[in-house]
């Protein structure tokens, strides 16, 4: 039986980008979200050339590199701002493309919902599925607001803690690193026009990535600790406390961290769902199937290669079959499980005070996701 109808539960990166790309392909795309609109929640997105790859695909990469910032270079720097080392970066999505663009993240989420739609997906917010019931043919869905319907596929990209995966009945443990960061939306100086990483001081990395002309987001990566009993006022204090110990641009950066309401805490966090990631034809990507500490900046772009691979290989097989998942699975297991092992390590050398072969793990990374996936 021909796919025709497929839902996609979860309007973030993942989400999106399959709804836009089977919309496209001239599929009936439900993409629903159990926010009440786009998500404002979050403070930046730094994009990798592998993802910029993705967003030229999806007919939206000149609209944000319109509303991003882009650039080429990562400096690292002492505490006191001095510059230790300059370095181009590898452009991982071609030649054409910039290295890197950080992105206020509830931009990225309003381009991209904002495509979907244009391309003929229907978008709901404000509901989720409840009930998942499918056989052989297809699945039944009741949603959150009573109303269903039946869909040759579903698609679960709803995040770390996803409703479809619990619906499934899988059971993924995700654990904390060790780490956790403060994050920052504040407004850009001249002084940052890309990111530069501090090591040593009272953090393991301090550093800021661009988002736009007039924005950034900056952050820092502590022991993890439980912040949540602060107040948002005696959060930003403890934030600029941690600040006060780098310099350079993060004197400039730390003058405008004056707004409690734009600074956030969260756990660094790491899973990976042994494959295969579909239970008949529900299948689950992005967070929802793998997550990782952002050490290496390339969860977002993870999960929007998920998306193209999961979308060419649905329009190219036209059913849903065994062949398309163990396809799936070839092209995108052991590549984002590689990407989380990496991205922990590269956590677990600060946590442990050991060197690592940083530059060695780096190079295999960028040189696995210069092919697309």
């Amino acid at each position: 039986m021909a796919t025709q109808n497929v839902l996609v539960v979860g309007a973030g990166a993942a989400g999106a980008a399959t709804a836009i790309l089977l919309a496209e392909g001239g599929l009936n795309v439900d993409l629903v979200d159990v926010e009440p609109n786009v998500s404002t929640r979050g403070s930046g997105v730094t994009l990798q050339g592998n993802a910029l790859r993705v967003l030229r695909r999806l007919g939206v990469w000149e609209r944000a590199r319109g509303e991003g910032f882009a650039f080429d270079t990562l400096g690292l720097r002492a505490p006191d701002g001095t510059l230790l080392a300059e370095f181009d970066d590898v452009r991982t999505g071609g030649p054409e493309l910039p290295a890197t663009l950080g992105m206020h993240r509830p931009t990225l989420a309003r381009i991209l919902v904002e495509r979907a739609a244009e391309v003929g997906a229907t978008v709901r917010f404000g509901t989720t599925c409840a009930v998942l019931a499918q056989d052989g043919d297809g699945v039944d869905v009741t949603f959150a607001d009573g109303t269903t319907g039946r869909y040759d596929l579903v698609v679960g990209a709803d995040g770390v803690r996803s409703r479809t995966r619990h619906q499934l009945g899988i059971q993924l443990e995700t654990r904390r690193t060790g780490m956790g960061i403060w994050r920052a939306f504040t407004p850009r100086p001249p002084s940052v026009t890309r990111t530069d990483l501090y090591y040593h001081g009272p953090c393991y990395i301090a550093g800021y990535c661009p988002t736009g002309e007039d924005s950034l987001y900056a952050y820092l990566v502590e022991d993890v600790r439980d912040r949540g009993t602060l107040s948002p006022d005696e959060a930003l204090k403890a934030m600029r406390e941690l600040a006060e110990a780098y310099h350079g641009p993060w004197d400039d950066v730390r003058d405008n961290l004056t707004d409690s309401s734009a600074i956030n805490y969260t756990w660094f966090e790491a899973h990976v769902l042994d494959a295969p990631w579909n239970r008949g034809r529900v299948v689950l990507i992005g967070d929802a199937a793998h997550t990782c500490p952002p050490t290496l900046a390339q969860g977002a772009a993870q999960a929007l290669e998920d998306a193209a691979v999961l979308a060419e290989l649905v329009l190219a097989a036209g059913d849903v079959s065994g062949e398309l998942w163990a396809e799936f699975t070839e092209r995108r297991f052991a590549r984002a499980r590689t990407v989380v092992e990496a991205s922990v390590q590269l956590g677990q050398w600060l946590l442990d005070h050991e060197e690592g072969d940083v530059p060695g793990l780096l190079g295999r990374i960028s040189q696995m996701v210069s092919e697309p996936a």
